[in-house]
């Protein structure tokens, strides 16, 4: 049996007037049944998948959370902390999660190409970011452009590693103590130096500056094993920077710890009194690492992270192996984290304007 199918050119509707362009075509029934069926396959496939689409989000929200393989973005390059960090962390969660966690490293601006990536992503909890705290706290006031704007891109998880800054100088420098440090750079110009302008070395050292009225002479860096060796050479007197940066050569005896810049002593230099011990008043100044998801992630989601990762920080072996370093697993909540946020992005935003740093 054969049926007559008209069918027009260029989008015309089939059927048309015998005098239209169009030209007609003798086709056995079965394969006109097939072409009708075939447009309704296709577009039952098309509605599948807008349905499978909606209920990914919804599937998230209902609890269902993680669907897929989930990725820690480690804003800076392989083998630093941040990456160290989203490994050790990444690992445990991979446990607690059911699902595998990845970590890619997009270095680049200070940490702003990674989290850039990260504020773009679907806001769903299967990317996360290792933020530094000069993404979360500093950058902003240093450079003049950014493409995000980290006061609303991120919705905090959990600071996952603190390490309180040391105030440390040459072995060779007359000033056993803060206390006497302080008094020695009021009575001759001492330089300091710092893995470059904008790094947590310069700033932790100017807002010691701020908070002592002192005036010390900066000497930027390419990196701060740079200024490590520019210290144990005798070109500068002083650094401030985090215990992993310098603990190897305090253990060495080139370079002497004067103060940890936190409310108690670390671990790892039971013997080094706090800054607050030594006479600057509440003086803290630490870089931390957290995790961070995009903003409008479903806050069950955040929750259900914040949880992981602070039991994930927990594991005794991870503790012992980063306090060996000088740094301090925490795992706090959202709210804290966001609270400790906004007090640093208060701080150091006096500092950099009041010492008028700017990054290109």
């Amino acid at each position: 049996m054969e049926r007559r199918i008209g069918e027009g050119t260029c989008g015309e509707k089939a059927g048309q007037p015998e005098g239209d362009q169009g030209f007609h075509v003798f086709l056995p029934f079965a394969d006109m049944v097939a072409i009708t069926i075939r447009p309704m396959k296709i577009l039952l496939m098309t509605a599948t998948a807008i349905v499978a689409a909606l209920a990914a989000p919804l599937a998230t929200a209902q609890g269902t959370y993680p669907t897929r393989p989930v990725k820690i973005v480690a804003p800076f390059a392989p083998g630093g902390l941040a990456d160290v960090l989203a490994r050790a962390v990444g690992e445990r969660l991979q446990r607690s999660l059911g699902q595998p966690v990845i970590v890619e490293n997009r270095p680049g601006a200070g940490g702003n190409v990674g989290a850039d990536a990260v504020a773009r992503a679907e806001a769903d909890g299967h990317t996360l970011l290792m933020s530094s705290a000069g993404i979360l706290t500093i950058n902003e006031f240093l450079y003049e452009k950014m493409a995000f704007d980290p006061r609303v891109a991120f919705a905090p998880v959990s600071i996952v590693a603190d390490m309180p800054m040391l105030l440390v100088v040459r072995a060779d420098l007359p000033a056993p103590d803060a206390a006497q440090f302080i008094h020695l750079a009021r009575e001759k110009p001492l330089f300091y130096g710092s893995p470059g302008h904008g790094t947590t070395g310069h700033l932790g050292m100017e807002l010691f500056m701020h908070a002592t009225g002192l005036k010390l002479q900066h000497v930027p860096y390419k990196s701060a094993a740079e200024a490590v060796q520019a210290a144990l050479a005798g070109h500068t007197a002083a650094m401030f920077d985090n215990p992993p940066t310098v603990m190897a050569q305090i253990r060495a005896g080139g370079l002497r710890a004067l103060g940890v810049a936190a409310k108690e002593r670390i671990s790892s230099l039971p013997n080094v009194p706090t800054l607050s011990e030594s006479g600057v008043t509440n003086f803290e100044a630490s870089s931390w690492f957290g995790l961070v998801v995009p903003a409008k992630t479903p806050p069950s989601v955040v929750d259900r992270l914040a949880a992981d990762t602070a039991s994930a920080v927990k594991d005794p072996q991870l503790q012992k192996r980063f306090a060996d370093l000088g740094a301090r697993l925490l795992g706090d909540t959202p709210t804290e984290f966001a609270r400790r946020i906004t007090e640093e992005r208060a701080r150091w935003g006096e500092v950099i304007r009041s010492a008028g740093i700017k990054l290109q």
